[in-house]
């Protein structure tokens, strides 16, 4: 019977440099043998790519349809009997996910009430709770600095909406403090040095 992979959850504001990092931390989950697969939310599914339409703006929603959506798209990231999270930690992978529960608390919760985005998403919490979350930390100066050079602009995507979703992802954090192990790490550009800081939150989750 195979050991159940570890679930770790990069959050952060747009353009803090999730992708890039988790990537990187693939990489030397490989070659310490640990069997790893990225992901990320939105996902690529029916549900997920829903979703995208709404945040690029192709289709025109409110906010509380999109955070049910994206409650939505993330219970099949969950469940899915085919490429569902629970059943590739169950065969023994390791999953990392790009955004999770806390940035629909960090994102939809910024624009309609806390509590009913965390109600929305409670199914999510009893099934699935990462064992890390590694939250990716810099100025939505900088943020906005990184993202005025993609092509096109999403939904919450302005200096001001960057401000109130990085200040709800610390109202959160306190909030979830006792029952999440939640690591912020200093988003740099040199990515050598963030990486270092992951690799030894991860180190300490594997016991490296």
């Amino acid at each position: 019977m195979s050991t159940k992979g570890k679930f770790i959850v990069f959050e952060g504001i747009d353009g803090s440099g999730k992708s890039t990092q988790m990537k990187l931390l693939s990489q030397y989950l490989t070659d310490r043998s640990v069997p790893n697969v990225c992901t990320h939310e939105p996902t690529d599914s029916p549900f997920g790519r829903l979703v995208h339409a709404c945040m690029k703006g192709s289709v025109d929603t409110g906010e509380h349809t999109i955070a049910a959506m994206f409650a939505a798209d993330r219970l099949d990231h969950i469940e899915n009997p085919v490429y569902g999270m629970k059943k590739t930690l169950e065969e023994g992978t390791t999953v990392l996910c790009d955004r999770y529960y806390f940035s629909s608390f960090a994102y939809n919760g910024g624009f309609v009430p806390l509590e009913w985005v965390e109600e929305l998403n409670r199914p999510a919490m009893e099934l699935l709770r990462p064992d890390l979350v590694l939250f990716m930390d810099l100025s939505p100066e900088t943020s906005m600095g990184r993202v005025e050079k993609r092509e096109a602009r999403e939904r919450y995507e302005t200096l001001e909406k960057q401000h109130k979703v990085r200040s709800k992802f610390f109202e959160v954090f306190d909030r979830y403090r006792e029952r999440e192990n939640i690591v912020i790490i200093k988003s740099e550009e040199e990515k050598e040095r963030t990486q270092a800081e992951i690799r030894r939150a991860v180190d300490a989750l594997f016991g490296f």
